[in-house]
């Protein structure tokens, strides 16, 4: 009974997909809060 035999499954796409499935649209929310408040500092 050797530990290898039994490897857990690789979670690596899954952590990926749902740090994109976050930062996606995080990112895009921070861009418009950037863009709006040069426009309303800026006139």
């Amino acid at each position: 009974m050797s530990s290898s035999d039994s490897s857990p499954p690789d979670r690596r796409p899954l952590i990926v997909l749902s740090w994109l499935w976050v930062g996606l649209p995080l990112g895009y929310g921070v861009y418009e809060l950037v863009r709006k408040a040069t426009q309303l500092f800026t006139g």
